[in-house]
């Protein structure tokens, strides 16, 4: 019987896992605890599971949309997803993310690991955890120009390759690539597919922003896991996408996932969990703090008390 919790009292968890499309749980690794957690912007997409590997490391996985698949990309509850995940002590993400192929070479079914991505999203999503919404006056730029962590990043490639050469060969990985995040629900016209293909677009997705925007704020490192479903309208030879086909796909990719992920856990929980060899925690640990441009003295109290919820150092100075 999972516990049922409002809060987690034990030891920090260091790795968090956020599914995508058709992966709405873990199911190769024992979860001991079901938070249902309330964060000063909302509840997450779901209620948190935490698992443990069989190493013992404890992980907190949560369905981006949530597990009834009832959230459209637009609405993603983002802030407190990322948020919930940094009140756990979460330091990594590995976020899975149903994907289209822009390229001839990225076939369905295969898995991209991206190192950058265009913005085409419309600015319905709230984008920040400062100066917007509630917060509006507190004004905060974080560095965004590698949106994925560079440490962590080749090290998931790698290990995303390793596993799926044993569990399925010709299930091929792709690194270095762009991601195209569009607002959707719609998928996109030959046009706009062809102009992300001329922009230097690989794949595209509805969910990468403002996820990776608001971990890079909450001083997590992030890292995004593509498997593609479709060849999106580009592909001349092609009929235009259908949800039927992406469905089908997804059944093949979330089993694929379940593996990458267990082969995953213990590994980037190793390269977070000690503060002084953790390459990747050192690089983004307290650099919100010299991103913040507003003095602490204009800013209302009940501002600071809701984004000292993802950083206890904000504003006391």
């Amino acid at each position: 019987m999972v516990e049922q919790l409002k809060e987690w009292k034990g030891e920090p968890i260091r790795v968090g896992v956020i599914g995508g499309s058709g992966l709405y749980k873990l199911e190769k690794i024992q979860p001991v605890a079901e938070i249902d957690m309330e964060t000063p912007w909302g509840k997450p997409s779901s209620p948190i599971t935490i698992a443990k590997t069989q190493s013992g490391v404890h992980v907190a996985f949560l369905a981006r949309h949530g597990r009834d698949h009832s959230i459209t990309p637009s609405s993603v509850p983002c802030l407190a997803n990322i948020s919930a995940l940094k009140h756990l002590g979460v330091r990594a993400i590995l976020a899975f993310s149903a994907v289209g192929s822009l390229r001839e070479e990225i076939r369905p079914k295969d898995f991209v690991i991206p190192n950058q991505i265009i913005d085409r999203t419309k600015g319905i999503r709230r984008a920040s955890f400062f100066g917007e919404g509630e917060e509006k006056g507190v004004v905060a730029h974080a560095m965004f120009g590698d949106p994925f962590d560079e440490v962590l990043r080749p090290l998931v490639e790698k290990a995303v390759r390793e596993t799926l050469e044993k569990f399925n060969p010709e299930v091929k990985v792709h690194g270095e690539k762009t991601v195209v995040c569009m607002e959707g629900p719609q998928f996109s016209t030959r046009a706009e597919s062809l102009m992300y293909r001329a922009w230097g677009g690989d794949i595209i997705n509805m969910s990468v922003l403002p996820e990776s925007k608001l971990a890079r704020e909450a001083e997590i490192s992030y890292v995004l896991i593509a498997t593609a479903t479709d060849y999106d309208a580009w592909r001349p030879s092609s009929a235009a996408v259908t949800v039927a086909e992406v469905i089908e796909c997804l059944k093949a990719n979330v089993a694929a996932s379940q593996e990458v992920t267990v082969s995953l856990l213990d590994l980037i929980h190793s390269h977070v969990s000690n503060d002084q060899e953790s390459q990747a925690f050192k690089n983004i640990q307290g650099s919100m703090k010299f991103s913040v441009m507003t003095k602490s003295s204009v800013i209302p109290q009940e501002v600071k008390e809701r984004i000292r919820y993802v950083h206890d150092w904000f504003a006391r100075e």
